[in-house]
């Protein structure tokens, strides 16, 4: 396993982020790190990316414990965060640039690296552009490019769709597959369950700062069964699973109203286990 976490513990005052967080992520991988807000998911990512210090726990990164030497373990990940950090009046090629000099990069393989990876993500005709005259998509991708500079074998995504488009979140689902693709493991959170549902080979779902399930996403939503009718009451919606799609529609035609019929999500396997929806 490339990210192993044991009893992982971290308090903000009063608040419990995470209380005994264990997790386990192969080299490689595409990982989901799920959960609703509060649950514990960009503290995890900063404390694995050696932003955060623990209060407890142990935490290795291919092989290295970030307490211990959290230097080492940062030069094996890239982080792109929730929140846009680049700095606006640079150019593309000199945001890229002065990541690469805080990683000790030579000049030349600083502009080796900036020109390989804006190709990589379709931004070789944006070197010269100010940052700040991007749109939020063209944004999301440098930051990925950014990320990626100093060879990372992991690569962190913070929600890197959010407030994008469908389209423009559709091309990043493509980059993040080619990321993977090219060996780099991905540990994703996201808010949206499509994204994990597409990307994903295994999710992970996050409660109250601890895991409480894990798996191959198809295998999770299996258990359930492959279709689900939802009842929406005056306050709330009741769900029943289906394995046979005929038998779910028989229940939607039966003639009662305020039925809708559909397939299983990730979200239906986190209520299951959470009684909680994740929004």
């Amino acid at each position: 396993m490339f990210v192993r976490i044991r009893g992982l513990a971290k308090n903000y005052g009063s608040t419990r982020a995470l209380a005994g967080l264990d997790l386990a992520v192969g080299e490689g991988s595409l990982f989901a790190f799920l959960g609703p807000n509060g649950a514990g998911k960009s503290t995890t990512i900063r404390v694995l990316n050696g932003l955060t210090a623990m209060d407890g726990g142990r935490v290795e990164v291919g092989g290295i414990d970030i307490a211990r030497d959290p230097l080492a373990a940062k030069r094996l990940c890239g982080l792109a965060a929730q929140n846009i950090n680049l700095d606006g009046d640079l150019t593309v090629a000199e945001n890229l640039d002065f990541h690469g000099r805080l990683h000790n990069l030579s000049r030349g393989e600083r502009r080796r690296r900036s020109a390989e990876l804006l190709a990589y993500v379709e931004m070789s005709d944006r070197a010269g552009h100010l940052v700040k005259t991007l749109s939020g998509g063209l944004k999301r991708r440098l930051m990925v490019a950014r990320a990626l500079l100093h060879r990372p074998r992991l690569l962190f995504l913070d929600e890197p769709t959010a407030g994008l488009d469908p389209a423009i979140r559709r091309r990043i689902w493509n980059l993040v597959k080619k990321v993977n693709g090219a060996g780099v493991g991905v540990f994703l959170t996201t808010h949206y369950i499509e994204e994990a549902e597409f990307l994903a080979d295994r999710v992970g779902f996050i409660h109250q700062g601890r895991l409480v399930g894990e798996g191959v996403p198809g295998e999770i939503m299996a258990r359930l069964g492959r279709w689900a009718v939802d009842r929406f009451g005056a306050s709330d919606v009741e769900t029943a699973y289906f394995a046979d799609h005929d038998e779910a529609a028989r229940q939607v035609q039966n003639g009662e109203t305020g039925l809708a019929l559909r397939r299983v999500n990730l979200e239906d396997a986190f209520l299951a286990l959470t009684g909680k929806r994740m929004n």
